[in-house]
C-alpha cells in the first residue's frame, strides 16, 4: 500500500491560497471553465510533444476531455487524455501556487479586498477556484512518459497541507474529482454542468463530452471555432449562419469584418454590423455585443473595453492567446493588450465601411440611416479617428432642393472654388426650415454650397470637427461678416440702425447691416463662441447653466419691411421693430414671447 505524504504550502503560498478562495471571483461556475481549459492544455502540450517521439500518444486514441457529475456523491469527475503530470511536476504546478510570481504579488497587495482580487488575474492560478465550491480536490495524473503503476493521487481540502501518495492508472493523463460543499450543490446537477460548458467551453479544440447515467457520452462542443478557420475556407452562408447563431438575429448582418493578427499581439476578430439596430442603441450604459474568448474559452459577453462606445451596436467575437483566463473586467481597463487590440479593431472597423460607401453607395446609405447619428459621437470620443470618421458623414446640401442624405465632405471640397477657404453648413430642425433659412440667402445667390444639418447632434459634431482637410467648417448662423464685406451705410440709414440697437438693447448685443440677406428683412446672427440652439438645448439638458442668448440682429436695408421702419416714429417705430426682431427669431425655429401680440401685429400690418 502507497504510503502518503504530507506536504504544507509555504506560509505565503497559504496566504495566497485563502485570498484566492475567497475572493479570487465573484461568479463562482468559472471553476468548470478553468478545469476544462487546463484539460484542453495538457492536451495540447501532448500533441505537440508527440510530433517529436509519437511513442507518447501510447494508442490511436481520440483526444478528448470528459466530464461525469455523479449527483448521488456531490462529485463532478473531470478527466483528459492530455500530457500528464509525474509527482515532481504535480508538487511543481499544484503544490507551489503562482511559484515564479508569488512574493511579488503579495508586495503589491493593498489590503482593498476588490483590487487584490483583480491582481490575482495576473498570475495564472485558474485551478484554485474548484475550492470556492469544494471541501475537497483530487487530482489523479500520469505522465504520458510513465506506467500504469507510476501515477499521482494528489488531494487538499485547500487548507494548510496537501496530500502526495503514488497510485495506478491505466491511460495518461488527469482526471479532477470534486467533492462539492453543501453549499454548493447545484453543480451536481447534470442540466446545471452541460449549461455551463455548452456557455464556456463550446469551441475548445478537442472534443467534450459529458457522461450521461447510462454511461453514454454526449458531445458538448459540437460548434466548430468559425472565427479561427481561414476565410478562404469559409462562406457568405456560414459567416451569415454564425452571425444569427451569436447574436440571435433572425436577419443577415450588413457586414462582417474578419481578421487574424499574428506578431508581438495575437488575436482573432470576427465582427458583424446588424442591419437593424438593436432595441437598445440610444441606451449608453446597455450591454455590448462583442465576446471576449481566450484561446476559443469564453470569457465574457459584454467585452466593452475592446471598441469604443460609438461602435456599440457592432456585434462578434474577439479571441486572443495574449490574455490570461482569469481576467477581470477591471484588469481590461489597464491591461496594455486591450488599447492596442482596440486601437486596431476600432480602424479595420471604420476602414471597412470607408470600403463600402466607396464600392456600394446604396448600401452605406443604408447603414447611415440607420447608425449615422451614433458614428456622430465619434469625433468627440475619437480623437485619433476624428477625420476618418468625418470622411464617413453624409449630408443633404444646398446643391440639391430636396432632402437627399448622400453628400460628403470630400464631395463638398471637391466642389469648392480655388478661392473657397471655407466649408459652410446650416443647423436648423428640419431640411426645409435649412434650404429656406436666411443665413444661407447670400451663399445661395453666390451658388456657395451650404450644408444641411438638422439632426440635434449636429452643432456640437461640428464643434468637435472644427475643420476637414484644412477647411475650416462654419456655421452660417455665427457672426462671420468681416469689415471689408459689410454694406457703406448712409447717415439716414445709420441713424436707423442706431435706434433699433437702442431700444433692443436687453435683447441683442448688437445691430449689424447685412450684405447677405436678400429675401428675408432680418436674421439672428450668434457670437462664435456661443452655442447654437441645438447645442443650447444638450448642455443644458446635461445640466449647464448658459443664462439667456445675446445674438446679433442682422438687417436688410433693401427690403420694404426695413424701408417702412425708416417711415416710423415714436410707438409706431418700436412697435415695428419688435415685429422684425419676432420676425428674426421665427426664421431660427423658435416662439416670440407674446405670440398673441404678434399675430396682432401681422394682422394689422398686412391690412
Amino acid at each position: 500500500m502507497a504510503r502518503t505524504k504530507t506536504k504544507v504550502f509555504q506560509t505565503e503560498t497559504k496566504q495566497l491560497l485563502k485570498l484566492m478562495i475567497h475572493s479570487l471571483y465573484s461568479n463562482k461556475e468559472i471553476f468548470i471553465r478553468e478545469l476544462v481549459s487546463n484539460a484542453s492544455d495538457a492536451l495540447d502540450k501532448l500533441r505537440f510533444s508527440a510530433l517529436a517521439d509519437e511513442t507518447l500518444l501510447e494508442d490511436a486514441s481520440e483526444f478528448g476531455i470528459s466530464v461525469n457529475v455523479i449527483s448521488a456523491e456531490n462529485k463532478i469527475v473531470i478527466s483528459d487524455n492530455g500530457i500528464g503530470m509525474t509527482e515532481a511536476e504535480v508538487v511543481e504546478n499544484i503544490g507551489t501556487i503562482a511559484r515564479s510570481g508569488t512574493a511579488s504579488f503579495l508586495g503589491n497587495l493593498t489590503g482593498d479586498k476588490k483590487k487584490d482580487s483583480n491582481l490575482i488575474g495576473q498570475f495564472g492560478v485558474g485551478f484554485y477556484s474548484v475550492f470556492m465550491v469544494a471541501d475537497k480536490v483530487e487530482v489523479l495524473t500520469r505522465t504520458a512518459k510513465g506506467s500504469s503503476d507510476e501515477a499521482t493521487l494528489w488531494s487538499s481540502s485547500g487548507e494548510e497541507s496537501y496530500q502526495l501518495k503514488s497510485a495506478e492508472k491505466e491511460t495518461r493523463g488527469t482526471e479532477i474529482t470534486i467533492f462539492l460543499n453543501d453549499e454548493n450543490k447545484e453543480f451536481a446537477e447534470k442540466s446545471r454542468v452541460k449549461f455551463l460548458l455548452e456557455k464556456y467551453s463550446q469551441y475548445i479544440n478537442f472534443p467534450l463530452s459529458l457522461i450521461e447515467d447510462s454511461g453514454e457520452s454526449e458531445r458538448i462542443n459540437k460548434s466548430e471555432a468559425l472565427w479561427l478557420k481561414s476565410k478562404s475556407e469559409i462562406s457568405d452562408t456560414e459567416y451569415s449562419d454564425f452571425y444569427k447563431f451569436i447574436s440571435y438575429d433572425q436577419n443577415d448582418p450588413l457586414l462582417w469584418i474578419h481578421n487574424k493578427v499574428e506578431g508581438n499581439n495575437e488575436y482573432t476578430n470576427l465582427l458583424y454590423i446588424p442591419k437593424n439596430p438593436p432595441f437598445d442603441l440610444w441606451n449608453r450604459e446597455a450591454p455590448r455585443g462583442v465576446k471576449l474568448y481566450i484561446q476559443r474559452v469564453f470569457i465574457m459577453d459584454d467585452a466593452t473595453n475592446f471598441l469604443p462606445l460609438y461602435l456599440r451596436f457592432v456585434r462578434g467575437i474577439i479571441d486572443t492567446s495574449d490574455l490570461p483566463l482569469n481576467v477581470s473586467r477591471e484588469i481590461l481597463q489597464e491591461h496594455q493588450l486591450v488599447d492596442t487590440i482596440k486601437k486596431s479593431v476600432t480602424k479595420k472597423v471604420l476602414d471597412s465601411l470607408i470600403k463600402m460607401k466607396k464600392n456600394s453607395l446604396d448600401l452605406y446609405k443604408e447603414f447611415w440611416k440607420e447608425y449615422g447619428l451614433v458614428i456622430k459621437e465619434g469625433p468627440a470620443e475619437d480623437f485619433e479617428n476624428r477625420e476618418l470618421l468625418a470622411s464617413l458623414m453624409l449630408f443633404a446640401s444646398s446643391i440639391n432642393e430636396e432632402n437627399d442624405v448622400s453628400q460628403t465632405l470630400d464631395d463638398y471640397v471637391s466642389r469648392m472654388p480655388e478661392s473657397q477657404e471655407k466649408i459652410y453648413y446650416c443647423v436648423a430642425d428640419t431640411f426645409e426650415a435649412a434650404i429656406n433659412s436666411p443665413h444661407i440667402e447670400g451663399h445661395k445667390s453666390n451658388n456657395t454650397e451650404v450644408l444641411m444639418l438638422t439632426d440635434r447632434i449636429d452643432e456640437w459634431l461640428m464643434s468637435s470637427l472644427m475643420e476637414y482637410k484644412g477647411k475650416e467648417l462654419v456655421n452660417v448662423a455665427k457672426d462671420d461678416i468681416q469689415d471689408s464685406e459689410k454694406p457703406k451705410v448712409s447717415e439716414t440709414d445709420q441713424d436707423v440702425v442706431t435706434k433699433i440697437k437702442k431700444h433692443l438693447s436687453d435683447r441683442v448685443s448688437d445691430v449689424v447691416v447685412s450684405s447677405r440677406l436678400v429675401n428675408s428683412a432680418t436674421c439672428l446672427l450668434l457670437p462664435k463662441n456661443e452655442p447654437g440652439a441645438q447645442l443650447r438645448k444638450i448642455l443644458e439638458a446635461a445640466g449647464q447653466d448658459l443664462g439667456e442668448s445675446n445674438p446679433i440682429f442682422e438687417i436688410n436695408l433693401k427690403h420694404k419691411l426695413l424701408k417702412r421702419l425708416t417711415t416710423l416714429k415714436g410707438k409706431q417705430f418700436s412697435s415695428f421693430v419688435d415685429f422684425l426682431y419676432d420676425y428674426a427669431v421665427i426664421a431660427e425655429g423658435g416662439s416670440p414671447k407674446d405670440p398673441a401680440k404678434y399675430l396682432r401685429q401681422l394682422d394689422k400690418y398686412l391690412s
